[in-house]
């Protein structure tokens, strides 16, 4: 009886554990958890469109992840997106770096891309970048070349029949 309640107790135990390490493992490629003990710095910037980027999202370099997105929030006195990034300390990058909201793949997630500059000064807690490019829409692409495919053929122009030796004289 004791040697049966011993056995219950190790794989009541190991259950706890697979458990912990599933939950983890789940967490961690949701972005959900964070165990970054380096210290970041945060920086501003300001978007004219978002898209579908949501905080926790990478911020990269030459493919490299040095940072997260902190926070999202609309600005309604510039009516523009203004965005909080969380720079990890031990990347340094100049003043005049710009960032593009990119996409992985072709519907992929969505984040952003930093373009380091050629100033000497390098950014600090509290600046804001100033160079940033909106994320590209789908839907708005695919609206541009419909409504431009609409206005081709909408203003009547025809093209002339072709002209060779198959011509009656």
């Amino acid at each position: 009886m004791v040697q049966r309640s011993k056995n219950d107790v190790w794989v009541g135990l190991f259950v706890l554990v697979g458990t912990a390490a599933i939950l983890f493992l789940a967490l961690q490629s949701a972005n959900l958890l964070s165990l970054n003990f380096q210290t970041n710095y945060q920086v501003d910037a300001r978007f004219d469109n978002v898209g579908g980027l949501k905080p926790k999202a990478a911020v990269r370099s030459a493919g490299v992840v040095v940072g997260r997105v902190e926070k999202i929030v609309f600005d309604d006195k510039s009516f523009q997106a203004r965005v909080t990034l969380a720079l990890e300390r031990r990347y340094a990058f100049p003043k005049d770096s710009s960032l593009k909201i990119l996409t992985s793949g072709l519907l992929g997630e969505q984040y952003i891309g930093v373009e380091a500059g050629a100033d000497e000064k390098n950014l600090a807690a509290g600046d804001v970048i100033r160079q940033t490019q909106s994320a590209v829409v789908l839907e708005n692409l695919i609206g541009q070349f419909l409504f431009n495919k609409a206005a081709d053929s909408s203003s009547g122009s025809t093209t002339a029949p072709p002209t060779g030796s198959n011509e009656k004289k």
